[in-house]
């Protein structure tokens, strides 16, 4: 299986396993920057050389090897499961694409003829109802992760705990998970461990929102989205990222961590 959604800067300073929809066009961006010292002139998620992935079929034998014998510094960044489902929401389902599409084609005539989900219309500008659509989208997402119809789960709303496994049972080690909600105190961290050929201040780096601007601004704070049945569907979905990453899931209106993340932990329940 190898190391999908692996990257690594090219001095191999530091390894990365991405989780969609928590700060990874910024985490890219500064290990771009710690080898190159200038940014990638685009979308991190597009760059196909000055970084290895994965997904680049020249770069997985450097990956393997590096992450096998655990010659880097290797980390993860997580976030809040209900502001993260909601951020998915609002870009993947509700925005229109970097490319001036929708997201997967038919994905969103599906949701609106299966879920009875709006969208706020073909540019995503109009007014609608997004409590109600979002809570529908839910019932989406549920579906898709428990019985993979009407589709197989997508990245960017299923657990993070499956994204951040995959680096372990095969073979790889974290040293560091971090919180987007501390980001620059988590990205310092990795920093601190490692050598770059750049020096990088995170005081002086842009956040890389990609996904702003791509759909309608949320109108309501983060707990109205979530009645009780919601929270009950959250939790189904999102059980181990609530445990192991330390959200609270009792208030979705704190989207901060309750506690800090045990590593031994997250290896032994994310390993088998």
């Amino acid at each position: 299986m190898g190391f999908p959604g692996t990257w690594m800067t090219e001095s191999e300073s530091m390894v990365y396993r991405v989780v969609p929809k928590c700060a990874c066009s910024t985490i890219g961006q500064i290990m771009f920057y710690s080898d190159h010292g200038r940014f990638y002139d685009g979308d991190i998620h597009d760059a196909t050389e000055g970084l290895h992935k994965w997904a680049r079929e020249d770069s997985q034998p450097a990956i393997k090897a590096n992450v096998k014998t655990r010659s880097s510094y290797a980390f993860t960044c997580v976030r809040n499961p209900y502001t993260r489902i909601l951020s998915s929401f609002f870009d993947k389902i509700c925005g229109i694409q970097r490319n001036g599409k929708r997201y997967r084609g038919n994905l969103v005539p599906l949701l609106i003829q299966k879920y009875g989900i709006e969208v706020g219309g073909d540019d995503g500008q109009q007014e609608f109802d997004q409590i109600r659509s979002f809570r529908r989208f839910l019932l989406f997402v549920r579906d898709t992760i428990r019985w993979r119809r009407p589709m197989e789960p997508d990245i960017h709303w299923s657990a993070m705990s499956g994204h951040v496994s995959t680096f372990i049972v095969n073979g790889g080690r974290y040293d560091q998970i971090f919180w987007t909600e501390d980001f620059n105190a988590g990205m310092q961290g990795v920093l601190d461990k490692v050598q770059t050929r750049h020096p990088v201040d995170l005081t002086q780096i842009p956040r890389f929102n990609e996904s702003e601007g791509h759909g309608p601004k949320r109108l309501h704070p983060v707990e109205d989205y979530f009645d009780d049945l919601s929270m009950h569907l959250v939790y189904e979905i999102f059980k181990r990222d609530f445990e192991l990453f330390r959200y609270d899931f009792e208030n979705p209106a704190n989207k901060m961590p309750v506690g800090e993340i045990d590593l031994a932990e997250v290896h032994a329940k994310l390993g088998d």
